[in-house]
């Protein structure tokens, strides 16, 4: 199989990642040069990413498309552009071209709603949103409300306090790109699309996301689509998620899931970032991977172990109210993976516990227990979304390829983001370049300093990654090398960082490259 990706944008999770699963279960992948597309905020070129699928599209059977970055130059840049919804709808015109001189180009779409954004970020969001963030956030959930029954009032005093000017231009932009998303469900009734994903990022029970949801749900309930539509709360891994569905025969099983929880009460737990509980959650990133969730472990093709809090996801270790609670045993958790390891299950871990990062306690029990190079896959970051999505998609990955060496640099590669750096050393960074400023550092833009936070994240970095690969690694895979690269950010800022590792046959030095 030789898959097109077309990203939401170029950061390891959503460039990377798919192209490691797809390494894993065996299939060619390629994706556009990166110069046409998104940096940050600067938008993609749009034509040159029509004419790249243009070129790939005859040699190619699957096609993983963001509808995002194909219309509006990337996720960030559509929710700052101007582009009118006229030139917009223009750019889906491709598709068509697609399908009608390749029709048995499989095209698998996604679409991301526009996120109210939990903070006032002016370089991911609109540039005003730094000020006005707060007011906009309000009228985002007072909106919703009164859909629902709330007080007008109340929204009109939130209205009130933004300006007008502000306020209509945020509201255009939803609106544009939500017509971009219904126009999408019209090109999967008309057969262009094989399946449409739109999803909701960083999205909460009540505001703007909540509500555009409802209007896509009543038009894929008008055409009867569902069964080859996904509405649910996710964005960075959709194309790994993408990739693991287009790996399931649609006419044939579905991949068998037997999912494991340290607490009884870990379905009801509250997510930071989504819009239900963990358990309705996991049941929509199990469907949209094409997979079945199963009620015995025997049944299962693989074991998801998902690592939760008994109450609520919390915001950093330890959270003694809602986490690390008398309702969560992890040390049991721990054991029943072990037995599962041992019986000769495959075990995909998810961990969110904690959002943005690895829960510390959890990863050294689960450590000490298995061999992580042979977990059918593992995540712990960003949103539960985030994390759910990729642990799934790698282990329908796992089902479907062979590659010892794949299955482990993946693995490999998230516990060195999620747990050494999203879990660990990001905090460290955080205070170390805290110390040098005598304040913490802009979270948004770190400027000039970008440099010395790299310089940071180097040192911090290396000798943890190398200590992972000696002590947990290296013994189950004799023969294989480290290739560490060199340790830096992906934008200038703390949160996204890029570790550049592989795994290859021939023992090489585990140093830097």
């Amino acid at each position: 199989m030789r898959v097109l990706l077309l990203p939401c944008d170029t950061r390891p999770p959503t460039l990377e990642l798919p192209h490691q699963l797809a390494r894993l279960a065996g299939v060619e992948m390629v994706s556009p040069p990166l110069e046409i597309l998104n940096h940050l905020n600067e938008p993609g070129d749009t034509a040159a990413i029509a004419d790249w699928l243009r070129l790939e599209a005859p040699t190619a059977e699957v096609a993983l498309l963001t509808l995002e970055t194909l219309t509006l130059g990337g996720m960030i840049p559509a929710r700052r552009v101007s582009d009118s919804l006229e030139d917009v709808l223009g750019r889906l015109e491709v598709l068509h071209q697609l399908k009608r001189d390749n029709p048995s180009l499989r095209i698998l779409a996604y679409g991301v709603i526009v996120r109210v954004a939990h903070d006032n970020d002016p370089l991911e969001e609109k540039p005003y949103y730094g000020q006005w963030g707060a007011g906009l956030r309000k009228v985002s959930e007072w909106i919703d409300r009164v859909e629902r029954g709330g007080s007008q009032s109340e929204l009109d005093h939130a209205r009130i306090a933004v300006p007008p000017k502000v306020l209509e231009d945020w509201l255009a932009t939803r609106e544009r790109n939500h017509a971009l998303h219904q126009a999408a469900i019209d090109l999967l009734n008309q057969g262009v699309l094989e399946h449409l994903s739109l999803t909701l990022d960083d999205t909460a029970p009540y505001g703007l996301a909540a509500r555009d949801r409802r209007r896509l749900e009543a038009r894929v309930d008008e055409l009867g689509l569902w069964p080859r539509v996904e509405v649910y709360p996710g964005a960075d891994e959709v194309a790994a998620t993408l990739l693991a569905r287009a790996l399931v025969d649609p006419s044939g099983p579905k991949p068998k899931v037997f999912v494991r929880y340290p607490s009884g009460l870990a379905e009801q737990a509250e997510m930071l970032y989504e819009d239900r509980p963990l358990g309705e959650l996991l049941k929509a990133h199990l469907r949209a991977a094409g997979c079945a969730r199963v009620p015995e472990v025997n049944q299962a093709d693989f074991v998801l172990a998902v690592n939760a809090p008994a109450h609520r996801q919390g915001h950093r270790e330890p959270d003694l109210v809602h986490v690390d609670t008398a309702a969560r045993n992890l040390p049991e958790f721990v054991d029943r993976l072990r037995e599962d390891e041992i019986a000769g299950r495959r075990i995909a871990v998810a961990d969110v516990a904690y959002a943005n990062g690895a829960e510390n306690r959890f990863t050294k029990l689960l450590l000490q227990a298995i061999h992580p190079a042979k977990l059918a896959g593992y995540a712990a970051w960003n949103t539960a979304g985030n994390t759910l999505g990729s642990a799934i998609a790698t282990g329908v990955c796992a089902l479907h390829g062979s590659d010892g060496i794949a299955l482990a640099e993946a693995n490999f590669s998230r516990l060195v983001d999620d747990w050494l750096y999203q879990g660990r050393v990001r905090a460290e960074v955080h205070q170390a370049l805290s110390e040098e400023l005598g304040r913490p550092p802009d979270p948004f833009d770190l400027g000039d300093f970008k440099l010395g936070a790299e310089m940071h994240l180097q040192q911090h970095m290396t000798p943890l990654v190398q200590k992972l690969w000696q002590e947990h690694f290296a013994p189950s895979l004799p023969g294989v090398g480290l290739e560490l690269g060199r340790a830096k950010l992906a934008w200038p800022r703390l949160f996204t960082g890029v570790f550049p590792v592989r795994l290859t046959p021939s023992p090489l030095v585990g140093g830097e490259g």
